[in-house]
């Protein structure tokens, strides 16, 4: 049985509050990122979500290790849990995946810019090869 997972961590990253959708299905993270502006509060951070769910861009899956399936003692979870409420901002699985994700993008921006330039090279090429033929067919020899 895979178990899955999902934390939602906002935090001040200046000039501006950004929160971050972590989840994690059987091996495979992924993050969204979300930025908020002002400092939202827990009703707007849950409304959102509920809200905006299916608009969220998450990154490519990343694979990590699996949850384990074993009992945890109350304590090590208050622990964790303590130790997640501290100001330590975004994880670093779900670093890896947004910045994954920014890369793809910038890669395919990249190439969708490139072959527009070339495109249009190619149609100032054709339309000078125009201009230059009518010029010599108006010509009088």
């Amino acid at each position: 049985m895979k178990k899955t997972f999902a934390v939602f961590t906002v935090f001040f990253e200046d000039p501006f509050w950004v929160g971050v959708y972590e989840r994690q299905c059987g091996q495979h993270h992924a993050a969204a990122k979300v930025v908020f502006g002002a400092q939202p509060k827990d009703s707007e951070v849950l409304g959102f979500l509920l809200k905006n769910w299916h608009q969220l861009t998450f990154s490519p899956s990343l694979r990590g290790e699996e949850i384990s399936e074993k009992r945890r003692s109350p304590k090590r979870v208050q622990r964790e849990i303590r130790r997640c409420l501290q100001d330590r901002g975004v994880g670093t699985k779900a670093q890896q995946a947004l910045q994954k994700y920014r890369e793809e993008h910038k890669l395919e921006k990249r190439k969708s810019t490139k072959e527009r330039r070339q495109q249009e090279k190619d149609r100032a090429f054709v339309l000078r090869q125009e201009k230059r033929r009518a010029l010599c067919r108006s010509c009088p020899l």
